[in-house]
């Protein structure tokens, strides 16, 4: 049986199916050069070129990747004579930040529990230390 291995450690069987990066944002954002691009785009237009220079990728990469972003909708293109300008479309990465969201509110209840038993048993040592000097 053959292992396909991930960047992140992720191991699939050979058996198992992928979904296409283009079948939704999820997957199209998996890739970290996609997240790259779509932070870069995030605060104005910008022709390919700038995408290029700025993360210091090959042309035909970007546009791949740009091409997928497309087609799931997290990125919009407008042309502008000859030039093509992308941006970031943020109405169709909410969804992405809803869901990341769910995690942010875990973490933040887990975080502050963490906080709340290191601040009881930083009480609790200063108690027995009270007590041991008394």
């Amino acid at each position: 049986m053959a292992l396909d291995i991930f960047l992140y450690g992720n191991v699939l069987s050979a058996e198992m199916a992928r979904a296409a990066t283009t079948s939704d944002a999820f997957n199209a954002v998996a890739e970290p050069r996609r997240r790259d691009i779509l932070v870069f785009l995030a605060d104005r237009e910008r022709p390919v070129s700038e995408i290029v220079a700025a993360l210091e990728v090959e042309q035909p990469s970007v546009s791949k990747h740009l091409r997928v972003l497309r087609q799931v909708g997290l990125v919009r293109m407008r042309r502008e004579g000859r030039r093509k300008l992308y941006q970031t479309n943020a109405a169709a990465i909410r969804p992405l930040h809803e869901w990341a969201g769910e995690f942010e509110r875990f973490w933040r209840h887990t975080l502050r529990r963490v906080k709340e038993r290191a601040e009881a048993k930083e009480a609790e040592a200063d108690g027995n230390e009270d007590d041991a000097t008394s």
